[in-house]
């Protein structure tokens, strides 16, 4: 994507769910899977430490602004005015479009009771939804063959990934050349347990006022070892912004500044 921002070791598409949900129905007409996924602060760290899920993360054909970090450093870094797109309504606004234009959606990973009733809600929620087939994220490497059969069987042109990061992003590497009418892959992690209600998300006026990461680490306290990359993130992107500065000085010599 010509568009496309760095920032620091990671990248970031610059659309809001509008404008994604148009390049969805864009991959929807191409000849082989997209894949979406989230970049957030956290990714700065770990893409960077897998040179695997590095280049599968590179070439991804969109990248959601998913982290309030994500938004900031790119206004910072780029002047780029981007609105946060949370992977989890992300994934509802293409079920909602998938409904609307009777596109087929297939739905693997998380433990079977949450696969389901995260199904059984969308079925609910979005009528006309038609969910092709679904899969438990619990089964053995020898049963991968069944289940891509599974897929291209079921027809299915939408697939979500919900196996975390960066079993999602690996999985979609290995079997993407072998998904026959897949068209749409997004990796949404932990989405489903939102769906199914195992997982209580964050009140519409903290996702507002951007502090759903707080009211996450909040509601998980486990979540600090994770978080903490945060602090750490936001004086990087500060230290970039300082040179950058420097670096477009009149008079400075760009060469002599490069680290």
């Amino acid at each position: 994507m010509h568009d496309r921002l760095k920032i620091l070791n990671i990248w970031v598409d610059p659309i809001n769910k509008k404008t994604g949900l148009i390049k969805v129905l864009q991959f929807l007409q191409g000849e082989r899977p997209h894949s979406i996924f989230a970049s957030n602060p956290e990714k700065n760290f770990s893409v960077l430490k897998d040179p695997e899920l590095y280049q599968v993360f590179k070439v991804a054909d969109l990248l959601l602004p998913d982290g309030i970090g994500i938004v900031l450093a790119a206004k910072l870094l780029h002047g780029a005015k981007l609105s946060r797109v949370p992977g989890v309504e992300f994934m509802h606004a293409i079920c909602k479009m998938a409904a609307d234009e009777g596109v087929t959606v297939f739905i693997y990973g998380a433990k079977e009771a949450v696969n389901k009733a995260a199904a059984d809600a969308l079925v609910d929620l979005y009528p006309g939804f038609r969910l092709a087939g679904r899969a438990n994220g619990y089964l053995k490497e020898e049963e991968m063959d069944g289940l891509v059969d599974t897929i291209n069987r079921s027809k299915a042109q939408i697939l979500f990934l919900a196996l975390g990061s960066p079993r999602q992003e690996k999985w979609f590497a290995t079997y993407k050349d072998r998904l026959t009418h897949v068209r749409v892959c997004q990796g949404i992690g932990g989405t489903l347990d939102t769906i199914a209600g195992t997982v209580k998300r964050a009140p519409e006026i903290w996702c507002r006022l951007n502090v759903e990461w707080l009211y996450r680490l909040l509601a998980e306290p486990k979540r600090i070892g994770r978080q903490k990359v945060l602090p750490i993130f936001a004086f990087q992107v500060v230290m970039k912004k300082i040179g950058n500065m420097f670096r477009k000085a009149p008079g400075s010599n760009p060469k002599t500044l490069e680290p």
